[in-house]
């Protein structure tokens, strides 16, 4: 069979052998979030049409403005992972706490938990701007035939066992990895399925763009600074190509493709960045270092950031792996 004709079903039963702890859960947990994309993307699509853009009047436990977009796609997502029975508990950058599900058949007998970011660059939908979901799955490390406690989703992201992201652009496409290398899946709108079109997926080892908000330039920290300089100064194959969307799914996937680096440093105004460690950094640099890229938070790997809070705020530096390593040396000179 050819690669690019294998549907995102027929790969994930494929290759479900290949996952260290294959018992068919973690893959029907992968179509669940397959199922809610789909449903999301149809509302996506949908902006302009219906009354879903712009903002609901609330704010979420960030200090955010919630988008109507928001709001239903966290429902979505949820409400799908709920009813198919399959998940112990959720998280979401949209709710206050954790969410303990528990099952019909045997009460919180299910292994694994999932951390979302719902509609990541919501705020893009009103300008008709490329949006996506992440997603992380974790094993519980609480006892099975318990309530999930906060102790399961304050995890290092070395736990991860899936991670990934839905973009919805130009095209729709589903991007995830189990450990074992990443790969791409694009939707056919005709027809509702997701089908193989970007198998090994690996981030170039250098590049030439930077996707960084150069309007925060002046709060950035000094290394950070030097950084972006040595990004513009003209010598070799520099100076290197500034792209930013504000939207972190789309950075990351256009870097993926083309090789570069996406920042969002700390600040004098955001002490500790941005961007969330559980919902955003962990499953982003997850996807990285399987796609032979990077991510840290400018000296230390993101992987092994033990989180304390569920909305935990980190610095985060991702991408080509040297690029990564030029930041760093930057950052490390400033330390």
């Amino acid at each position: 069979m050819d690669k690019k004709n294998t549907t995102l079903g027929e790969f994930i039963i494929e290759n479900q052998s290949s996952f260290q702890y294959s018992s068919g859960e973690l893959s029907k947990l992968i179509n669940a979030i397959r199922l809610a994309a789909k449903v999301v993307n149809h509302e996506v699509n949908k902006a302009g049409l219906i009354d879903i853009l712009g903002g609901v009047g609330d704010t979420n436990i960030q200090g955010e403005d919630q988008q109507k977009l928001d709001v239903l796609a966290n429902d979505k997502f949820i409400q799908t992972l709920k009813n198919r029975e399959i998940v112990c508990g959720i998280a979401s950058e949209e709710e206050d706490d954790f969410i303990s599900v528990n099952s019909n058949d045997e009460k919180h007998q299910n292994k694994y938990i999932v951390l979302i970011d719902p509609l990541d660059g919501s705020s893009n939908i009103d300008v008709n701007v490329s949006v996506g979901t992440i997603f992380s799955i974790y094993r519980r490390v609480t006892d099975i035939g318990t309530p999930v406690t906060l102790k399961d989703f304050l995890q290092p992201g070395i736990n991860q066992v899936a991670a990934g992201y839905i973009v919805y652009g130009t095209s729709t496409m589903l991007v995830y990895t189990t450990g074992d290398g990443v790969n791409g899946f694009t939707l056919n709108p005709a027809i509702g399925t997701f089908y193989l079109s970007h198998p090994n997926m690996e981030f170039p080892e250098t590049g030439t763009i930077y996707s960084v908000n150069e309007g925060n330039y002046i709060h950035f920290p000094q290394g950070v600074k030097d950084y972006i300089k040595y990004c513009q100064r003209e010598e070799e194959d520099r100076p290197y190509t500034s792209r930013y969307i504000g939207s972190l799914v789309s950075d990351f996937h256009r870097n993926m493709i083309k090789g570069g680096i996406y920042l969002y440093p700390k600040s004098s105004v955001a002490s500790n960045g941005k961007l969330r460690l559980l919902y955003e950094c962990n499953p982003m640099a997850f996807l990285a270092e399987q796609a032979n890229g990077k991510a840290s938070n400018g000296y230390k790997r993101i992987l092994e950031i033990q989180p304390t809070e569920l909305h935990e705020r980190v610095p985060f530096f991702c991408g080509s792996r040297k690029m990564v390593e030029k930041a760093e040396e930057f950052m490390a000179a400033q330390a």
